[in-house]
């Protein structure tokens, strides 16, 4: 019987995950905290109630089920190395910097990353594995 696959969900996967093909994600997910700071900013980043309302239920949702990986003393060793292998790939080391600290907590929890947006992680593929999804 194979092993469950597990994963880290990258915030473009929680604010798509109506369109997201379940079977396409791992059997086991974890989210980042710098991925709930990103919902969190959501809702006060539009002026419609409606949309607002929507993005905080979003939230509020990722909130509750899952317990958010901090971005700790490991993730911050592995954004350095993050932000090397960025550098290397011609891209500047500061672009998408949300992207990188949540590529940061997939490496330093040996995870591989679950993403709708696989050209932001470009360059990092030796050190995490990016799932499109």
């Amino acid at each position: 019987m194979a092993e469950p696959s597990r994963g880290l969900l990258d915030t473009s996967v929680l604010v798509d995950q109506d369109r997201v093909d379940a079977g396409r994600l791992p059997d086991e997910s974890a989210i980042a905290a710098v991925s709930l700071a990103e919902l969190a900013a959501g809702p006060h980043a539009t002026g419609e109630a409606e949309e607002r309302a929507r993005r905080q239920d979003r939230l509020q949702w990722a909130a509750a089920t899952w317990d958010a990986l901090p971005f700790d003393e490991a993730a911050a060793r592995s954004y350095g190395r993050i932000f090397a292998a960025t550098r290397a790939a011609g891209r500047p080391g500061r672009a998408r910097l949300a992207d990188l600290l949540i590529a940061a907590t997939a490496l330093s929890n040996g995870l591989p990353l679950y993403t709708r947006n696989a050209k932001h992680f470009a360059g990092l593929e030796r050190l995490v594995r990016v799932v499109p999804v």
